[in-house]
């Protein structure tokens, strides 16, 4: 196996460029999971929702930011599974724990989101 070589570190506009397509690369690979699918739906509805009730602006887009975190969140916790199931590719524990810390961090994010929207809905 053939070791690359690390590419020159860019600046500028042109690092501005290189990071903006790092994470159109992550959204695509993202998009492969069904649980961002799932999460995209949600805070999509849960939207939808909030401008059915007539929610003001402000709370439109406090639950949009709440969104932006969930996805950021589970980008994160996919980088985790990801990481780990290269490390460890049988069972282990250590393995375990990753995977359930990230799936906690999710879970959390999601009851953030729809306490947000249910409090928004409600008053």
């Amino acid at each position: 196996m053939t070791v690359q070589e690390k590419p020159p570190r860019k600046s500028g506009i042109a690092h501005f460029l290189a990071a903006a397509g790092y994470s159109i690369g992550g959204l695509r690979r993202l998009a492969r999971e069904s649980a961002f699918r799932q999460e995209a739906a949600l805070i999509a509805g849960l939207l939808a929702l909030l401008v059915a009730f007539g929610a003001s602006l402000p709370e439109i887009l406090g639950m949009l930011a709440i969104g932006l975190v969930l996805i950021a969140v589970e980008a994160l916790n996919t980088a985790i599974e990801v990481l780990v199931d290269h490390l460890s590719p049988g069972w282990s524990q250590f393995a375990k724990d990753a995977k359930d810390l990230g799936s906690l961090a999710v879970a959390c994010t999601i009851g953030a989101l729809v306490i947000y929207a249910g409090v928004v809905l409600i008053w």
